[in-house]
């Protein structure tokens, strides 16, 4: 069994390392995060691992998953490439694992973050689930069936899709040059469904709706949403003054959501003409 270094063991890494400990997929060998007492709680989750604050401390692994925060990955990159360059001065005939694959969790880069670490001969690659990990025991369960793009080295995500299609998910190739794309489209599908139910849940409650109404209005109408896009497609779905041409109304409603505020009246436009060319379409 091949082994893993987990650097940055949050949500997703929590998630993965549990997910391939459990099926036999990777041995987890170390863990690293900010703090010990995180790092620890990151190997009671997943079941194994040797928890760490000090990349120093890392052994040689087969693979190497970076799931730091995307601003952290490239400098997380150069330091593991130090590390590993120590690993090779300390024993030349016996380097350990290295040339190994590295690759992390980012949707919108590309895995040349990781660029530091071609000189030493490490395989490259971005791996990234398409799921909410906002639990990561929720998230384990919605694991298998979701979708997971891989950009990088052919060899490296050669190697790697094995290792999740055995976790449940479903691996498909994407260009490095399309990664900000494929993930804003993440960002409107996921990330900004919140946000909308939040400013509708606002705008209730200021207008009056009683407390306990405003919660069955936002379940309704979200859950009603849902099913009738994945029944009808977008298209067919689409409802309301901006789908009914009503240009009038939406120019009005705009500018009294603008009055109460400003970046939700912008929100509110720049959608109202987008739903009017889709319901155009």
């Amino acid at each position: 069994m091949k082994s893993i270094n987990i650097v940055g063991c949050g949500r997703v890494g929590k998630t993965l390392g549990r997910a391939w400990h459990s099926s036999g997929v990777y041995r987890v060998q170390d863990v690293l995060t900010r703090s010990l007492a995180s790092a620890e709680q990151a190997v009671a989750f997943m079941g194994a691992g040797r928890a760490t604050t000090r990349l120093a401390d890392l052994r040689p692994a087969d693979v190497w998953m970076l799931a730091v925060p995307d601003d952290q990955i490239a400098q997380t990159a150069v330091a593991l490439a130090q590390a590993a360059a120590n690993w090779a001065k300390s024993a030349p005939t016996n380097p350990g694992k290295p040339p190994a694959i590295a690759f992390h969790c980012s949707g919108a880069l590309a895995s040349t973050e990781l660029a530091s670490l071609r000189s030493l001969g490490w395989q490259l690659a971005s791996a990234h689930c398409l799921l909410s990990f906002a639990d990561p025991g929720t998230a384990l369960q919605q694991l298998a069936g979701s979708p997971c793009a891989l950009e990088g080295d052919p060899s490296a995500t050669l190697a790697l899709e094995p290792a999740f299609v055995r976790i449940g998910t479903r691996c498909f190739p994407l260009a490095a040059e399309h990664k900000l794309l494929y993930h804003a489209g993440a960002v409107f599908s996921t990330n900004f469904l919140p946000v909308l139910q939040d400013l509708a849940q606002q705008l209730w409650r200021d207008s009056g709706v009683p407390a306990d109404m405003v919660a069955q209005l936002s379940t309704t109408l979200l859950r009603n949403a849902v099913n009738n896009i994945l029944a009808l497609g977008p298209v067919c779905a689409l409802t309301g003054p901006a789908a009914r041409g009503d240009t009038a109304l939406v120019q009005r409603q705009g500018e009294a959501v603008a009055q109460w505020n400003t970046t939700a009246g912008e929100a509110y436009q720049a959608l109202s003409q987008l739903a009017a060319k889709l319901a155009a379409s």
